[in-house]
């Protein structure tokens, strides 16, 4: 274990999850909150790679920062290399395939180790080095970082603004699953770049919950509060592992956003009161049709949404799609320990289930384009024709470029 910065303790005014400089990598561990603040010192790719399986770090865009960024730390601190680069990009591109096998589902980590795989390859065709290599590598990694903060804002700005003009309603109440956040003091990031300051001269970088800046789906929710149509948030505690009560909960909190905390079983009750305007979620992956996997319960709060006519949104980046595959029938869902079920706080705690019981726990489900009214990306909110059943978001990622 490990503090973020010097004390061992998370400053109350900030929502820190991931802390970086050049050589050195701290990850909140997310299973500890809200009732511990805990940091873990990130080494090298096997820590990051347990990190990502373990739900210490977890949201599809987060996991893929994180890493990036473990390997870059191991080869920040990689002693003598005597190989050629040749060599140094074959050793860049084995870990990355290993990191990649941590959340199969996730499709921003394999995204993002196909991107800077094609920095390696073309840093090993121009480098006489193996030094260069790695460099390169380091480098491309912190400057996503650098691109996801921007794109969060951007999901944020569109999101809001859609939904204001979709439901002409001076106030707005949401509803959201699982976890997306978060913004913390990112802020600086911006001002740090208005000012020509590159993350390379950055003493102290760091980086929140879900994503690594303000966030997809609770950035939303972010900008609907800051611009003042928010009426209140509505969060699911998002079973089994409890994303949303101890995590969305946590930031809302934070953040001083009217939020109300609800069973995911209540999800329906609360519709049919007409206590929810909107529904807006994250993705792990959505298919080329729309179909978006996310964290398991979401495909039943699209159900219940389409049942009560209220709108369902999904606020990803686009590092979330797969163009790849057609539909949610080729995604690969993740299947988690039984003991996230059989013992409490996502399978931390007490043993509650009856023993020999068996589970069947997956970590994601599903949602049919169908069910979707719009993906909120940072290029703008993807749209169908209301009798369509799918959204064509190959043409949409054309048109914008």
């Amino acid at each position: 274990m490990a503090s973020c910065g010097s004390n061992g303790v998370e400053s109350p005014n900030t929502l820190q999850s991931i802390c970086y400089n050049r050589g050195s990598l701290q990850l909140l561990d997310q299973r500890k909150l809200p009732l511990e603040t805990i940091f873990l010192d990130i080494k090298d790719s096997t820590d990051g790679w347990n990190a990502i399986r373990d739900m210490v770090v977890r949201g599809a865009p987060a996991i893929a920062i994180a890493a990036a960024l473990s390997l870059a730390v191991e080869v920040s601190n990689l002693g003598s290399f005597n190989g050629s680069p040749g060599d140094a990009a074959s050793l860049l591109q084995s870990k990355l395939e290993y990191l990649v096998s941590s959340r199969p589902t996730a499709v921003n980590l394999s995204d993002a180790a196909t991107k800077l795989k094609e920095v390696i390859s073309k840093a090993a065709a121009t480098s006489s080095e193996a030094r260069s290599v790695f460099q390169a590598y380091i480098e491309a990694a912190e400057i996503m970082l650098e691109d996801d903060v921007a794109s969060n804002k951007a999901i944020g700005s569109y999101g809001a603004k859609f939904m204001q003009q979709q439901m002409e309603k001076q106030k707005l109440s949401v509803l959201t699953h699982c976890n997306t956040g978060s913004e913390s003091r990112l802020e600086r990031m911006r001002n740090y770049r208005e000012k020509g300051v590159t993350l390379k001269g950055l003493d102290h970088v760091s980086f929140n919950l879900a994503t690594a800046g303000y966030g997809t789906a609770l950035g939303v929710i972010r900008a609907l509060h800051s611009g003042g149509v928010l009426e209140r948030a509505y969060c699911t505690e998002t079973r089994p592992f409890n994303q949303g009560a101890r995590l969305t909960a946590y930031e809302l909190v934070h953040d001083k956003i009217p939020a109300t905390l609800i069973a995911d079983s209540a999800a329906a009750a609360l519709m049919r009161d007409g206590r929810v305007d909107a529904v807006v979620v994250g993705a792990d992956r959505v298919a080329s049709n729309g179909d978006t996997a996310n964290k398991i319960g979401t495909y039943s709060v699209a159900l219940c949404a389409k049942f009560h006519n209220v709108p369902f949104y999904v606020a990803a980046p686009l590092t979330s799609i797969d163009l790849s595959l057609s539909s949610g029938e080729e995604i690969v869902i993740e299947e988690r320990s039984p003991k996230e079920l059989l013992n409490t706080r996502g399978g931390l705690g007490e043993q509650v289930a009856a023993s020999g019981i068996s589970v069947w726990n997956p970590a994601f489900d599903v949602t049919p384009a169908g069910l979707i009214h719009g993906i909120i990306t940072e290029k703008g909110v993807i749209t169908k024709m209301s009798s369509a059943d799918a959204f064509d978001i190959k043409a949409f990622i054309q048109k914008t470029g």
